[in-house]
């Protein structure tokens, strides 16, 4: 039987890759956004990840084109930077709506389905920031500790529906994340680092891993029958995970602080 991936923010970067391998390889794919397009094996979907109803209604309009969901990639997301005291709330709450209420509403309107079918997988694209919280980029990290803590706590609410729940946390990937993250430069007089820390961040990005790496990554846990609840993208970035749980968090934060400093 052919597979069925569902995917959220799969019209660039890390999504767009992952769209073409599980298309390339025979899946169906449905990919919802607000920029995509429909090609060969792929199915593409308007929606708007911050609009609760919108994203229900994508969710049954996929579901009009397939009986059964067998893996479900929460991707859509994006970034800000800024000092914590300076950046708008505003902001940080549309960090939130897109980042993790997004993933929450696509959560919320595919789990019906897959206790239905009494199966599937659901991935939320978190990141390596959900542990080693980037300074300047404090909100953006915040939105992926809150994915690691949702996706632990629902593995365990519908584990007697057999739903698998994961999350992915990539490192620096080369995509065009970076030129589309908003910038907020307010209080750099007071906080002279943050703009030097923004660069060096985005320097890392811009060098990173190749967001085929990370489709690959996806591919794996999909085809995975028990996958972990976590996995880390990238051999270096698994290693700092480690000493993370390793080191004092005093001495691991100081790392970091002489990292974007």
């Amino acid at each position: 039987m052919i597979k069925t991936l569902l995917i959220t923010g799969g019209s660039s970067g890390i999504g767009l890759a992952t769209v073409q391998l599980f298309a390339e390889r025979g899946w169906n794919v449905i990919e919802l956004s607000r920029h995509g397009l429909s090609q060969s094996n792929v199915q593409h979907i308007d929606c708007d990840v911050t609009d609760e109803e919108n994203v229900f209604e994508a969710v049954q309009q996929a579901l009009k084109l397939t009986d059964h969901i067998d893996v479900v990639i929460a991707n859509a997301g994006y970034g800000i930077s800024g000092t914590v005291e300076f950046t708008p709330t505003k902001d940080v709450r549309h960090q939130f709506d897109v980042n993790f209420y997004g993933a929450l509403h696509l959560a919320k309107a595919v789990l019906p389905q897959l206790r239905k079918q009494r199966g599937g997988t659901l991935i939320f694209t978190s990141s390596v920031a959900a542990t080693l919280s980037v300074p300047y980029q404090a909100f953006y990290s915040a939105t992926k500790a809150a994915i690691n803590a949702m996706a632990l706590a629902l593995q365990n609410e519908v584990r007697d529906f057999g739903i698998h729940v994961s999350v992915l946390m990539p490192g620096d990937v080369a995509t065009g994340f970076t030129a589309a993250r908003t910038k907020d430069e307010s209080g750099e007089d007071i906080y002279p680092l943050a703009h030097k820390a923004v660069a060096v961040m985005e320097n890392d990005e811009q060098n990173g891993m190749s967001p085929t790496q990370m489709a690959q990554d996806y591919w794996c846990i999909a085809n995975k029958r028990y996958p972990a609840p976590q996995y880390i993208g990238g051999t270096p970035y698994k290693v700092l995970c480690f000493l993370d749980r390793l080191l004092p968090k005093r001495l691991v934060n100081w790392i970091e602080y002489k990292v974007y400093s």
